[in-house]
Formats: structure tokens, sequence, C-alpha cells
């Protein structure tokens, strides 16, 4: 039954609109997809249903994953990439960047630009040929051709030619007129080119272009090693060039007098082109010098060269590969080779392509080097070649995201203003240093108009244990600020301990979750070791003294005390506690005994002085220490707390709550505790383990335990524990299935803290999402008992607010709610000292209040709606600079301003009530508070299982983002839970798109689509109406450089460059038509029908005029065809006419 809600929430919830589910536009069948693929959907406010949705696409960032090929456009200044799923990348200037997608996902086998044409061809694997265009914001497909009988091996396009050649593996050259995409009857067959005395196939053709100075002479080289300069007007071959290593590339000289090839062995051969016998010049770039006329051992292939000229220097020959096989281990390396000097470029990761940027398009020019761009299976580098030693440009596009492969992922929208900046002055210090002072040569496109201008920082933890943060603002990615975690631990002590451990983990390091607050800039991180570390961000640098180590550690005791264990007494064991240490500073407050397998596996912290630099710097660290051998079982949730001054964090086994002002541990429960008397599964203590027969005691509780609240005396609370203003430290008897250990570092510990032993029940393990494996385990599988499946109930989210703690309680207090795997909300009461100097002395006290509710499937998300369904925003401190150096007036500013909190929820009227929003794997359901009833109860899924979810803050109201396992995107309203959308996006097919999803405010989400790239999505109205306007242009209007001047006497006795009229040729009159079965043509989708309704705004008036005058010249070019027509006619019945009258001039009326 529904309780009665507020006049409000009724009026909204009683409109009966219809609501629609539409599909997504799916990545499969899109065809092409700007820097905006997959869908932008309608904008969500919290109490009206979903109308339309707006069908566009999101911002890829990040590097292409698996790179195949490259192309540059030399005078509009556009790098492409293609890649081995069928993706294409654009990238202009720093913000200007392009995805597209070929349907097929065949692998990009090479990319050929129109030089200024605002095209671009594609070759794939699967023997298709595609023409794009690029002078619209969102390119398209506007022609494809489909090989049926031969294998595509390689491609050129001339300069300023329409005319496309296409080399196969059968060793022949078809000819396409890629304005209509047709191929012309002109074929170069392969037993034409070659001698007719070679009885050998000559191979696939690996290169084609033609001379700079002569278009009409092309040259050809085969696999084999044959090279071929062909007469296109004579139709035959003028020379060939025959040498004993396979081919991989050829490249000429730009007055098209000699040309370079290089081969398998390692070798390169200079050739006249009016010489057939030898080479004029044979090298060996990394083979070892040897005696004359022996020949030189052999290397590996060179697999690409290039040779270009400079007017006022020697010729520049730059190649990949050839290194001598000798030299194992060495990482691949691009050899420059100017004059008599060499330079070796070592790369960080295998070369898949090059390109030399040169000043001028024209191949008949001197070349001018400026730059080489080299395309690595992971990252991209240009090189500066105008500059001594050869220094590399500063990267200005977001490619470093997987610099260690990501592990997590956090997005946050309408973060403060002042935030970037801060981060950023911060990163500006971490820049290296050394790269060329010149200016980015990958210069094309315009940036967009957008209007969008709230702040977005986007955060990946990654698996070296670093955290980066970027500005992911309007539609682009810039890397601001990188944290190094790792800097905590002794790696050298940790690589030691590895040696004696058989479960040494390779990332050791890696971040599992984080907990951000943006108003606090406080930052804390949990690693897959087990360890929490809190941050704090200062502008200052600070160094750490040494770190004081306390540790609070809980064993199994078989043998339990039945004296011991009073309210405040000291309890003793009958076994010490394996690897309790005394405190690296002050006195011990326990006999010290060894042992290793306490903390056999845990990553030691450094014990000496730790320089912080200015930015986030290591406020504590907490870590979870093996117990008898046994890990501790990984972090599944976390979340802080800066206006409490609370991190809490839960594992499979219970959770713990650190004061990380007082640097103390307030609360260490089981999940068992948290529910008291009240436990619905009622489960006994079992333990997996083979232990002894008490000898006494209270056999009913089975386990003994001390806690260490490293905090005055400690009282027994009616659930749980909380702790009082006495002075004495004490302890409390309680089951404890909890974490095993807390191990708590910190510089700024209180001198007074003393560790004391306690005892804990074996602990469960249950981890829901594996990093290292890609796989879900899932706690209530069918192969466990149901008594085994109800007792391993892990925390899998936690909720700071302040709301009514207990049922009928009529103030708000602050609370930490607790969502557990088997589907129970937990609320736990937190009592605060006063602010000030209170708070650094008085104890944090923390009751277990009883169980909120419980839904079907895993606690996925929480939240708070105030009485006008609005959602409550957390309380948080603002920023402070943690490190004052002056005296005086500064540190009184930062004394008084430190206590603020900001709560928006503490002003509502003690009458008002709250409504609870919690979210599971499987439903929603939408608590009334304070009575704790249930009004709303929503089933999201039946046949799969949610893998995000989040309550997100629209520009109108608030609503429930859902990802499902099964491929959909679902939003709910709020409180009414009422169905907004339900589209089937993308289907789960890699574990890391569940382990990197999530939603942010203002209707937008994220997630790893490959281990190189973040796509971002959004259901925002607004920004589909801005979307047009964000876009940036690929291409705009430049004029193409001047051809080179001939100069009077080449001009004079013709030693220019030679024309060639290739229409003459290759055109249907002159070559006949091409042999239909041998290819098809496709039509594209990006032709004027296909732009047809693709814009909005503003920008897609002006689309669409710019569409109809398309359309009207269209109309107008029919119209001069139809005339051109009707001129002809005219002019044949006129010749007939006349021809008549000629025929009857003489003859007389009789004749007829």
């Amino acid at each position: 039954m529904r309780s009665q809600l507020s006049r409000n929430e009724q009026g909204d919830c009683a409109r009966k609109e219809p609501f629609f589910v539409v599909p997504l536009f799916h990545p499969a069948i899109s065809g092409f997809t700007f820097v905006f693929h997959h869908t932008f959907l309608n904008h969500l406010g919290p109490f009206v249903y979903q109308k339309k949705v707006n069908k566009s696409r999101t911002v890829r960032h990040g590097f292409p994953y698996q790179p195949s090929s490259m192309a540059f456009d030399p005078v509009q200044k556009i790098l492409a990439i293609g890649t081995q799923s069928g993706a294409l990348r654009l990238f202009g200037r720093p913000g200007v960047e392009c995805y597209c997608q070929h349907e097929t996902g065949a692998a990009v086998i090479q990319l050929q630009f129109l030089i200024n044409e605002g095209a671009l061809v594609s070759a794939l694997a699967d023997d298709s040929v595609h023409l794009w265009n690029l002078r619209q914001k969102r390119p398209a497909i506007l022609h494809s051709l489909k090989f049926n009988r031969e294998r595509i091996t390689f491609c050129h396009l001339p300069f300023q030619s329409k005319w496309l050649y296409i080399g196969t593996e059968r060793g022949n050259i078809h000819i396409v007129n890629v304005e209509s995409f047709t191929l012309s009857g002109y074929v170069i067959m392969w037993n034409k080119a070659i001698e007719l005395s070679s009885k050998a196939h000559p191979g696939p053709v690996v290169h084609i272009s033609d001379n700079p100075m002569d278009e009409g002479k092309l040259i050809i080289g085969f696999e084999s090693g044959i090279v071929v300069l062909w007469d296109l007007k004579s139709k035959k071959a003028d020379y060939r060039y025959t040498y004993d290593e396979a081919i991989h590339s050829v490249a000429w000289h730009h007055e098209g007098k000699q040309f370079i090839c290089s081969h398998s062995d390692g070798t390169l051969t200079i050739w006249n082109v009016r010489g057939q016998g030898k080479p004029i010049q044979t090298i060996t770039p990394h083979g070892k010098q040897v005696e004359d006329g022996k020949k030189p051992e052999p290397c590996k292939p060179i697999l690409k060269v290039e040779y270009k000229t400079t007017r006022n220097g020697e010729p520049f020959i730059i190649l990949s590969g050839g290194l001598s096989y000798d030299t194992v281990g060495r990482r691949p390396c691009l050899t420059v080779m100017h004059g008599k000097s060499t330079a070796v470029l070592e790369m960080d990761y295998p070369i898949v392509d090059f390109l030399t940027l040169c000043e001028t398009p024209y191949p008949n020019d001197f070349q001018e080097p400026y730059a080489v761009v080299v395309l690595l299976e992971k990252d991209l580098v240009v090189i500066d070649l105008a500059q001594n030693g050869y220094p590399i440009f500063e990267n200005p596009y977001p490619l470093t995201i997987h610099e260690s492969p990501v592990t997590c992922c956090e997005y946050f929208a309408d973060c403060p203003v002042d935030l970037i900046p801060a981060l950023y002055s911060v990163g500006s210090r971490q820049k290296r240093q050394g790269y060329s002072k010149k200016e980015w040569p990958i210069s094309g496109g315009n940036w967009g108009q957008g209007t969008q201008s709230y702040p977005e920082i986007i955060i990946t933890g990654h698996a070296d244990g670093t955290v980066k943060f970027w500005d992911a603002s309007a539609i682009m990615l810039q890397v601001l600020y990188k944290l190094k975690t790792a800097k905590v631990f002794d790696r050298n002590r940790s690589k030691e301990d590895k040696g004696s451990t058989e479960t040494s983990d390779e990332d050791p390091f890696a971040i599992q979750i984080m907990a951000w607050c943006p108003e606090s800039r406080m930052l804390c991180v949990a690693g897959v070791s087990a360890n929490v570390i809190i941050y704090r961000f200062s502008k200052l640098e600070v160094t750490t003294e040494v770190l004081l180590e306390v540790r609070m550690q809980y064993e199994l005791n078989d043998i339990e005390s039945p004296e011991g264990g009073g309210g405040g007494g000291e309890h003793s064991s009958a076994h010490p506690t394996p690897g309790a240490s005394p405190q690296t500073s002050g006195p011990p407050s326990h006999p010290s005994t060894s042992s290793n397998n306490s903390d056999g596996g845990n990553i030691p912290c450094l014990n000496t002085p730790l320089k912080q630099s200015p930015g986030y710097q290591v406020d504590l660290v907490v870590q979870l220490v093996w117990v008898s051998g046994e890990p501790p079982q990984q972090i599944t949730s976390l979340a802080l707390n800066s206006s409490y001054g609370l991190v809490v964090f839960g594992n499979s086994n219970g959770l713990a709550v650190v004061d990380y002002i007082q640097k103390t541990v307030v609360l260490n429960l089981g999940t068992v505790e948290l529910y008291g008397s009240n436990d619905p599964y009622q489960r006994q203590p079992r333990s997996p383990r083979k232990t002894r027969q008490p000898s006494g005691g209270n056999e009913e509780m089975g386990y003994e335990g001390h806690l260490n609240f490293f905090q005055p005396q400690i009282t027994e609370g009616v659930f749980g524990i909380f702790v009082s203003t006495a002075s004495a430290l004490g302890c409390y008897k309680s089951f404890k299935p909890t974490v095993h250990c807390l191990f708590i570092s910190s510089a700024l510990c209180h001198p007074d803290v003393k560790p004391k032993q306690g005892t804990s029940r074996t602990t469960y393990n249950t981890t829901y999402l594996n990093a290292k494996d890609n796989s879900f385990s899932r706690s209530r599988s069918s192969s466990v008992t149901s008594i085994d499946k109800e007792a391993k109930e892990a925390v899998s989210s936690f909720h700071f607010s302040e709301s009514f703690a207990r049922k009928g309680d009529s103030t708000l207090t602050p609370c930490l709610y607790v969502g557990t795997s088997l589907g129970t909300v937990l609320a736990l009461a937190v009592t605060l000292p006063p602010a000030g100097e209170q708070r650094q002395l008085q104890p944090v006290i923390i009751a277990p209040t009883g169980m909120l509710v419980r839904v079907k499937g895993s606690i996925m998300r929480m939240a708070f709606l105030d009485s006008t369904g609005a959602l409550v925003p957390h309380a948080y401190e603002p920023w402070f600079e943690p490190n004052v150096t002056a005296d005086g007036e500064e540190r009184e500013k930062v004394r008084k301003r430190r206590p603020v909190s900001v709560s928006p929820s503490t002003s509502q009227d003690l009458n008002e009530s709250q409504y609870a929003v919690v979210c599971s794997e499987k439903q929603a359901k939408v608590i009334s508070l304070p009575s704790q009833t249930c009004i709303y109860k929503h089933s999201i899924t039946e046949t799969s299982f949610i893998l995000r979810a989040d309550v997100v803050q629209m520009s109108q109201g608030a609503c429930v983002a859902c990802f499902c396992a099964n491929g959909h995107i679902m939003t709910l309203s709020v409180p009414g839970l009422r169905p907004l959308m339900d589209v089937n996006y993308l289907p789960l097919t890699d574990m890391r798109i569940a382990r990197t999803f999530c939603f942010t405010n203002l209707g937008q989400a994220m997630y790893l689509c490959s281990p190189t790239e973040i796509q971002r999505i959004t259901y925002s109205q607004d920004i589909c109406e801005n979307l047009q306007e964000m876009l940036g242009e690929l291409f705009t209007p430049v004029e193409t450089p001047e051809a080179p001047n001939r100069g009077f006497f080449k001009g004079l006795f013709g030693g220019g460059a030679q024309s060639l009229d290739r229409e003459e040729l290759f055109g249907e009159i002159a070559a006949g038509k091409a042999s239909r079965s041998l290819a098809q043509h496709i039509p594209g989708p990006g032709g004027i029908e296909g732009m047809k309704g693709a814009a909005s705004g503003i920008v897609g008036d002006l689309a669409r005029a710019r569409i109809a005058l398309d359309e009207r010249g269209q109309k107008l070019g029919e119209l001069d065809e139809r005339t051109a027509a009707m001129m002809a006619s005219a002019d044949s019945f006129s010749k007939h006419a006349h021809d008549m009258m000629l025929k009857c001039k003489d003859k007389k009326w009789y004749q007829f």
C-alpha cells in the first residue's frame, strides 16, 4: 500500500501520458559516427514522461584501439587513423576530433586523402573501398566499391587526380574514378608488366606511385622484388628492376630520376630510372661493417622508407625496422638518415606506420620535411626534424588514458568553478621538459561554438596505482593532474616480500574504488591490496615525517574465557595474537611475537620522510593485513563525507569507519552485528576451519572479541558499538565477523594511540567484480547451501545523509546508510562533536539503529529526497589550505573557516518528511521517512541485473538512471518510479564496460568502450539542442599552394613535369567498361538524402538551407543537361534538314 504523498507529488503522479520505448541508434548499423557516437536521449524531468528520443552521437576520447593505417592532408593539416575494427579517427587542432565507423567492422588497411578536397578514401581488409565526405560535421560514406574476385593490397591516389590506382593480391592494377566510384576498363595485368621470359608470379602489388616529373609513368612494386616502370600511354613496361630480396616499400626522389626500395633483408637499394642493371647504391643501415666484397649480415626487414629532399641541404631517408637480429630485447626504432648522420630513435611500442610531413603537397618540388608522425600500437609520436636531437612535440590529444590499464572511473558534472584551474595549476608542474618549442603541426579544422559551460571532470584509476584527473568540459578532454598512489608504499620491501609469497599480485597498487568530494577536494582511493588512502589537496609542498604505524588486529581464538570481556576490563586470550607488533614510535602496548602469517602479503608503507609536491598529499593510510596466513578480502564499497570527517569502507565481512580528522578508527563491525537481534536470517556462528572444542564459557556466542577504537572508553549499545566520553581506554565483548585487521599509517597520528588485541570469527569471501579476471562472482550461487548464501553478506554501498535515524524521529541527524549484497539497507546514527577544537578532541559516536528496508538483489545506490521531491545534496566542508605556513591573520582565517559545513537539508522544518530512494540490481523502492513505509516499488528487471545505478540531478529535477547487463539503459522518475526510458543501447560484451560505466548529473554517462578509449553518452535535451553548435568543423576552405615554378629553361626545353590527361586514357570512351562481376558499386548513405534532418537548431536551419541550395543546384544542373540535350537534338535536326535540302535542291518537282 502506498502512503499519502504531498499535493505536489499527487498532482504530478496523476498525469496519464503514454510511455514509448524507443530503440537507440545502434553502432553496428550506424555506418559512421562523429566524435559523437551512439546516442543522445531526451531530457528527463522528475515527474515527466518521455515523449520522444533524440538520436545523436556522443564524444569518444582516447587513443584509437589497435591502429592499422594512417594518412595526412598536408593542406588541411588533418590526420586520419584507421583501426583493425573498421573505425576511423580524424584529428585536427587540439579539441577537433572525429570518429567514424565502417559498417562491416573490417580492418582498415590503407587511407588516402583527396588533398584539400574534404574527402577520404579508405580500403578495408574485406576488399571494399569507401569514399568519405568530410565537408560536413558528421562525415558520411558517399560511395563504396566491393571487389568480388581480387583482394586489395595497395592503393594510390595522385595529387589533384580523380583516378585511384588499386593493386591486388594477384598482381593486377585496377583504376577507379573517385567521383563516380566506377571502375575503368583500363587494367594493368601482371603478366604484361613483368618480362615474358619470367615464369614465376611476381606476387602481390606492394607499391604504386607515379613519377613526380612524368604523370604518364607509373612505378609498380611487386612483393617478390620486381619493380616495373609502366608507361600508361603506350600500355607497356619501359623498364624493369630486379632484386633478390622481397620489397616492402618504394619512394621517389622529387626529381623523378631515382627511387629507393626497402627490402626484407634490412637493405635499402637506390636505383636510377634509366638504369636497368644493378642498383647504384645498396645500404644496410643497421648492418655490421664487413670486409669489401662480402655481403653484410642480414637484418630485420625495413618495413617502410621515405625519401625527402631539402632545398639547402642533404636529403632525409627515414625508415622503420631494419635492426640487426642480434639486438635481442631492443625496442622498436625509427631511423633518420640525414647526410652523414644517422639517428636511431627508440619507441616504446611497435611501429604501425609513419608519415613525413612536408611543406609542399607537390611531389615534384623540394619536399622540405619538418616533422615525422609515428603511429605506434599504443601511442602517437610526432618528431621535430628541424631541431637538433629531433625532439618530440608535446601531444595535446588525450591519448594517454591507457598509459596504465584503466581499472575504474568516476564522472562528475557541474563541479565548483575553481576546481579545474586549481588542478591545472598543480598538474602543469608535472609536465616533462625537453619538448619541441614549435606549435603542434596537426592544426586543421575549427572548434565548435557550443554554449555548454559547466565544469566536468573525469577521474580514472589505473593498474599501476595512478589516478588521473581530466577536464571533460563541453566535448573536449584534457589531462589536468596525475597522482601516483604507489609512492606511499615501500616498493623495494614489497618486492623482497613477493619472493616468499606464493600469491604475489601483478598489479598490487591497482585502484579499485574511488570516492571524491569536489567541494572539499578530499579524495579517497581503495586498492586491490585492501588498502585505503585518504588525500587532502594542498597548493604548498610539504615533507611528511616518519609514518606512525598503528595496528588493530583480530584473530580466531578457539578457547574462550568465561570471565573475560566485561564492560571495561581487560580480556585475556588463551592464545597470543600472531604478528601483533609495537608501534614504530611510542611504547608498545603488547609483547611482540613474530609470525609471517599475519601480514605476509601486505605492501609495507614507507617509514622515511616523504616529500609531497603541491596537489594531492597523503593524509592517512588504512590497510587490512593478513591473518593466520589468509589474505584480507578486497574492499567492495567506499564512501567519504568531508562535513563529518569520516571515511567508511566495507568488504565481504563487514565495515569500518575511520575518522580522518582524529586519525582514529571509530567503528569496526561485521554485517551481522548491524542487524543485532533483528537479523532476518538468524545466522549461527560457523567456521569452515577445523577448531578445537571450547573448554567452557558461553557456547551460544561462540567467539569473544575485543575492539580497539583508538578512543576513550567504549561501551555496549543495543545493536553494536558506540563510543562514550570517558577517559580510560576500554574494550567491548562482541561477536566479530569483521575485517581482519586495520593497519593505519599517518604522519599526524596522536601520540597517545595504543593498539589493543581482539578476536574475530572466520571471515567469508564474496567479491562482486574482479578487475583482474574480468568476471562476476555471485554470492548467491546455486552451488552453495542456503546457510552459506545467507552468511556471505557483503557490504555493497554506503550513503551519508542528514535524515531520520529511527522510525518516528522528529529531527534530522547525520546518518550512515549501509546497503548489503542481500538487499538490506541498515541505518547508523552518527553523533559528531561540536565544530572547532572540540571536533579534534571529542570522539565521534556511531550506533546502529536497525534495518530500513529490504529489496530484491544487491543494493546499488541510495539517495534522499526532500518533501518536494528534490534531491538532497550531500553535506560537505569547503576546501581550505591544510598546510598554512604564515602566522597571525592567515592562520586565524583558516581556523575560522575549517568548521564550516554546507548541508541544505538542515534548513528543513522539523515536521517535514523525506523520501529514501533505494535501487538494487533488481528493483527500486521509495521509502517515506520517518515512518519508514514503502510508498513506491518498481521491478526494474527480472531476467538480468543492474550493473550501475545512480540517482542523478537533471536541469529540472532528478531521476534514477540504470545500466543493465543485457545492454538496456533505463531511467525512472522519482519519487514515483515511473519508467521514462528503456532503450537497448549496448550489450555487455566485455567486463571492462561493467567496471567503468558510470552516470553523472545533468544527464551524462561514460564507459570504456575499448582498453584505450572513453565513450561518453548523454540523455540531456539541452545537450541535444546544442550538439550541432558544439561539433567542430573538420574541413575549412584553404587555398591550395601554387605549383612550383618550372623556370625559364625548363619551360623552354621541356624539362619540367609532364602532365597527363588521365580522362582521355581511363575514360569509358578510350578504355571501355570494366567487367561487372569484378566489383559491385554500393551507394553510400552520405548523400543529400542522407543529410536531411540531421541537424537541429540554428545550424540545422543553415544546413537545411544549404541542402535546399544543393538540391536547387542539382535541378539547375539537370536543366542545363536537358537544355544541352535539346540543343544537340536541334543541331542534329538542323544538320539533317540541311542534308535533305542539299539532296533535293537540284531536283525538279516531278522527280519527287
